[in-house]
Protein backbone atom coordinates (compact mmCIF):
# COMPACT_ATOMS: atom_id res chain seq x y z
CA UNK A 1 0.00 0.00 0.00
CA UNK A 2 1.67 3.18 -1.22
CA UNK A 3 0.71 6.19 0.89
CA UNK A 4 -0.52 9.42 -0.66
CA UNK A 5 0.32 12.87 0.71
CA UNK A 6 -2.88 13.29 2.71
CA UNK A 7 -2.48 9.82 4.20
CA UNK A 8 1.07 10.62 5.30
CA UNK A 9 -0.13 13.88 6.85
CA UNK A 10 -2.82 11.99 8.76
CA UNK A 11 -0.27 9.45 10.05
CA UNK A 12 2.10 12.24 11.10
CA UNK A 13 -0.70 13.84 13.11
CA UNK A 14 -1.52 10.50 14.75
CA UNK A 15 2.15 9.88 15.60
CA UNK A 16 2.72 13.31 17.10
CA UNK A 17 1.75 12.29 20.63
CA UNK A 18 3.44 8.85 20.52
CA UNK A 19 6.59 8.12 22.48
CA UNK A 20 9.37 6.08 20.82
CA UNK A 21 9.03 2.44 21.89
CA UNK A 22 12.29 1.22 20.36
CA UNK A 23 15.78 2.62 20.69
CA UNK A 24 18.62 1.70 18.37
CA UNK A 25 21.83 1.92 20.38
CA UNK A 26 25.45 0.96 19.89
CA UNK A 27 24.41 -2.62 19.04
CA UNK A 28 22.86 -1.26 15.86
CA UNK A 29 19.88 -2.62 13.98
CA UNK A 30 20.18 -6.40 14.40
CA UNK A 31 17.90 -9.21 13.32
CA UNK A 32 16.30 -9.60 16.75
CA UNK A 33 15.42 -5.89 16.96
CA UNK A 34 13.93 -5.99 13.45
CA UNK A 35 11.79 -8.97 14.50
CA UNK A 36 10.55 -7.15 17.62
CA UNK A 37 9.75 -4.03 15.59
CA UNK A 38 7.76 -6.21 13.17
CA UNK A 39 5.72 -7.69 16.04
CA UNK A 40 5.03 -4.23 17.48
CA UNK A 41 3.89 -2.98 14.06
CA UNK A 42 1.52 -5.95 13.81
CA UNK A 43 -0.16 -4.89 17.06
CA UNK A 44 0.04 -1.08 16.87
CA UNK A 45 0.44 -0.28 13.13
CA UNK A 46 2.14 3.05 13.89
CA UNK A 47 5.28 3.38 16.06
CA UNK A 48 8.23 5.65 16.65
CA UNK A 49 11.84 4.47 16.75
CA UNK A 50 14.60 6.54 18.33
CA UNK A 51 18.27 6.37 17.29
CA UNK A 52 20.49 6.99 20.28
CA UNK A 53 23.58 9.17 19.97
CA UNK A 54 25.96 6.28 20.59
CA UNK A 55 24.78 4.34 17.53
CA UNK A 56 26.74 4.12 14.30
CA UNK A 57 23.50 3.84 12.32
CA UNK A 58 22.21 6.58 10.05
CA UNK A 59 18.46 7.36 10.16
CA UNK A 60 18.14 7.07 6.37
CA UNK A 61 19.91 3.68 6.33
CA UNK A 62 17.70 2.36 9.13
CA UNK A 63 14.62 3.52 7.22
CA UNK A 64 15.70 1.68 4.06
CA UNK A 65 16.54 -1.49 6.01
CA UNK A 66 13.18 -1.53 7.83
CA UNK A 67 11.25 -0.93 4.60
CA UNK A 68 13.04 -3.85 2.90
CA UNK A 69 12.93 -6.30 5.82
CA UNK A 70 9.43 -5.63 7.16
CA UNK A 71 7.64 -4.32 4.07
CA UNK A 72 6.58 -1.27 6.08
CA UNK A 73 6.68 2.44 5.28
CA UNK A 74 8.70 5.09 7.04
CA UNK A 75 6.27 8.00 7.14
CA UNK A 76 8.62 10.60 8.59
CA UNK A 77 12.18 11.09 9.78
CA UNK A 78 12.76 13.92 12.24
CA UNK A 79 16.41 14.09 13.22
CA UNK A 80 17.02 10.73 14.89
CA UNK A 81 13.37 9.67 15.24
CA UNK A 82 11.56 7.54 12.67
CA UNK A 83 7.79 7.19 12.35
CA UNK A 84 6.98 3.76 10.90
CA UNK A 85 3.62 2.47 9.61
CA UNK A 86 2.49 -0.97 8.50
CA UNK A 87 -1.14 -2.12 8.23
CA UNK A 88 -1.88 -5.04 10.53
CA UNK A 89 -2.90 -8.38 9.04
CA UNK A 90 -5.29 -9.05 11.96
CA UNK A 91 -8.65 -7.29 11.82
CA UNK A 92 -8.81 -6.66 15.57
CA UNK A 93 -5.62 -4.55 15.33
CA UNK A 94 -6.69 -2.55 12.28
CA UNK A 95 -7.65 0.82 13.72
CA UNK A 96 -5.26 3.24 12.07
CA UNK A 97 -5.11 1.49 8.69
CA UNK A 98 -8.90 1.63 8.33
CA UNK A 99 -8.83 5.38 8.98
CA UNK A 100 -5.93 5.82 6.53
CA UNK A 101 -7.90 4.14 3.74
CA UNK A 102 -10.74 6.63 4.27
CA UNK A 103 -8.40 9.65 3.97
Amino acid sequence: MELRGKQKSYLKSQAHHLQPIFQVGKGGLNEQLIHQIGEALEKRELIKINLLQNTEENAQDVAVTLEQELNCQVVQIIGRVLVVFKPSSQEKNQKISVAVKKV
